[in-house]
């Protein structure tokens, strides 16, 4: 049976200049960094704690998904906090926080236009 989610995979135009937002500025640590072909490496991103990995890698066929809404939400304890942190540290946000029965969510663009949610967990 299925036991968890692994990792999902973003797209990005520069693996590099990915690698530095997704390190630098959100604060990912880098689980792996190798080659994978002669385009491309693999780039496997991890959060504090023990949860799904992202991957800064883009097949070809899905270059066209780059700057646009992306499936994967990420969450933080303070939402409000974290996204006062991150636009000091010129992180784009599309929504401010907005609270709601279920808890606290804003919305926020990569430097790629990819689009993520922030939510409380």
């Amino acid at each position: 049976m299925i036991k968890g989610i692994k990792f999902a995979s973003i797209p990005v135009t520069d693996q590099d200049r990915a690698l530095e937002f997704y390190t630098k500025i959100l604060g990912f640590r880098v689980l792996t960094d190798q080659p994978f072909d002669d385009k491309q490496r693999w780039i496997e991103l991890g959060a504090s704690g023990n949860g799904p990995s992202i991957v800064l890698f883009t097949p070809d066929e899905h270059r066209d998904r780059i700057g646009t809404f992306q499936q994967v939400t990420f969450y933080a304890d303070d939402v409000e906090k974290t996204s006062a942190d991150l636009k000091k540290r010129g992180v784009e946000f599309v929504q401010e926080p907005q609270k709601a029965d279920w808890g606290t969510a804003a919305i926020f663009k990569d430097i790629d236009g990819n689009v993520f949610v922030l939510s409380s967990k």
